[in-house]
């Protein structure tokens, strides 16, 4: 199936390496990053695995958990997570799925034939707590991901979600943004008594300081 943004995304159930569960249950009230890898004993996946678990307490702090997928047994997880841990200064501290039948993948989409039917493209998918897909990416096996990325779209997405706001072009948190267009200047002053910059009538920023 091809997942589209703002769709509830599929529950499934799945082994792990922290134990059984079922998907949307997981994730219960929290956001969700769920991030799949070609198979194990990958170098690239193995640098970003461990950036992931360096940067937990960030997820946490964001009321967002961390999961990762491969096409792999829990076994060879488990030789996985002990080479990430010895190569990369920081132990897994998030499950990962146990994929082999590829049942998870196929329902994410994320199989591409043309690209290897064996294996899994490398997927990031950001979920809300209503279950719904908010972000997709796919990145090609020679380029590492950016998870300081993955963060700052958290971050826009919570921010955006409590006001009616946008961020424009390289915003990081504190920053100004912008008021949506379908706020009027009207409805602008109770929302933001602080006032504005109009730069033109439809790009009005406001600090979030």
């Amino acid at each position: 199936m091809s997942l589209q943004l703002g769709q509830i995304v599929p529950d499934f159930e799945a082994e792990t390496t922290q134990g059984r569960l079922r998907f949307h249950e997981w994730i219960g009230d929290s956001w969700a990053v769920l991030f799949s890898h070609p198979k194990d004993f990958t170098p690239v996946c193995t640098t970003e695995l461990g950036e992931t678990a360096r940067l937990k307490p960030e997820f946490d702090r964001r009321n967002t958990k961390v999961i990762g997928l491969s096409v792999d047994t829990l076994d060879r997880h488990a030789g996985w997570e002990a080479d990430i841990a010895e190569t990369q200064g920081h132990a897994v501290n998030f499950p990962m799925i146990a994929d082999p039948e590829r049942k998870v993948a196929t329902l994410y989409n994320m199989i591409h034939p043309e690209a290897d039917p064996s294996v899994t493209v490398r997927a990031v998918y950001v979920i809300d707590p209503k279950k719904k897909l908010r972000l997709s990416f796919l990145y090609p096996p020679s380029t590492g991901r950016n998870f300081q990325e993955v963060l700052r779209v958290i971050d826009s997405l919570q921010l955006t979600d409590r006001a009616k706001l946008a961020t424009p072009v390289n915003w990081q948190p504190g920053q100004r943004a912008i008021i949506v267009p379908s706020v009027s200047d009207e409805d602008a002053k109770q929302l933001f008594p602080q006032g504005w910059d109009a730069v033109k009538p439809y790009l009005r920023y406001v600090e979030t300081a």
